[in-house]
């Protein structure tokens, strides 16, 4: 598995084969099953983190222990934050966990800062990626902020219901919006009786998606 793994990684293609072959010789490849906590704050990251398979959940705790959530990582990305804690130096400020069972390539601290030094692909492939990060992390407190929680809310609910059942707790919702899980509870009731949702213990189904996507497209 650890060799032509680049392939998975649309930008980083184009490399030269001898940089390719740097890149895959000093990386490494990591698994690790779902709920594992990939960094924690505090720690020093030592190598650059590509996802391959799965999803990681970036979040950051608070003083008073509220979870706040920061961004996913999908297969065929990096994340950021470790980029970012290379990059400066300094320990990780919040932590990631390992949503479904993960298969990530680690570019140990020492490659990184060579491959970044010598190859503009690869500073290039590190910089956009971080950039768009940036935006996305924007966007998140735009909505936070100006965005009504009952939209967000049902945006969220239409995104996991694929097969029109969400397998979340209220506090797994309240953590991705970044509000209190009183909150999302009351603002689930409030579904409830629009006869959108039907609640049971961890897990929530869809019962009328046309009145959440009405919601979900209305003017905040």
């Amino acid at each position: 598995m650890a060799a032509h793994w680049i392939s998975r990684f649309a930008e980083l293609a184009p490399l030269s084969p001898d940089l390719a072959a740097a890149l895959e010789g000093q990386s490494r490849i990591l698994r690790a099953p779902a709920g594992t906590r990939v960094f924690l704050p505090g720690q020093r990251a030592e190598a650059m983190l590509l996802l391959m398979t799965g999803s990681v959940r970036v979040q950051q705790i608070s003083d008073t222990g509220r979870e706040i959530f920061l961004y996913r990582v999908h297969a065929g990305e990096s994340c950021v934050l470790t980029t970012a804690c290379m990059l400066a130096d300094d320990d990780y400020a919040a932590e990631g966990i390992a949503e479904t069972d993960i298969e990530a390539v680690a570019l140990p601290r020492a490659a990184f800062e060579d491959l970044i030094s010598r190859s503009p692909l690869f500073r290039s492939f590190v910089f956009r990626t971080y950039a768009r990060r940036i935006a996305d992390l924007f966007g998140l407190i735009d909505d936070i902020v100006f965005q009504r929680l009952d939209v967000r809310l049902a945006e969220r609910l239409l995104a996991l219901a694929a097969s029109g059942t969400v397998a979340a707790t209220h506090q797994a919702l309240a953590v991705e919006l970044g509000t209190a899980r009183e909150v999302v509870s009351r603002t689930l009731g409030e579904f409830q009786r629009c006869g959108w949702v039907e609640l049971s213990r961890g897990e929530i189904r869809i019962a009328n998606r046309s009145g959440l996507e009405s919601l979900s497209r209305s003017v905040t």
